[in-house]
């Protein structure tokens, strides 16, 4: 499946996939993403619903991609 993955990622720009990783990272801007939200979540106890799990993995999937096409290449 990974192989399948890293043939769907050739054609993206490694630069594209950067600077769409890095916005999701940080996104939305104000009042502070929701990364570093739901982290202070998990440090205070606070509990997660589904939609809360489903955002952190919406907001890391670019960066799970660009690690994806980065292992192919070393």
């Amino acid at each position: 499946m990974l192989v399948k993955i890293q043939k769907w990622l050739e054609p993206i720009p490694f630069g594209l996939l950067t600077l769409i990783s890095i916005w999701m990272l940080i996104a939305p801007i104000f009042p502070e993403p929701h990364l570093v939200q739901k982290a202070m979540w998990l440090v205070q106890g606070q509990a997660f619903k589904a939609i809360d799990v489903f955002d952190v993995v919406w907001h890391l999937f670019p960066s799970i991609l660009l690690l994806i096409k980065w292992l192919k290449l070393s």
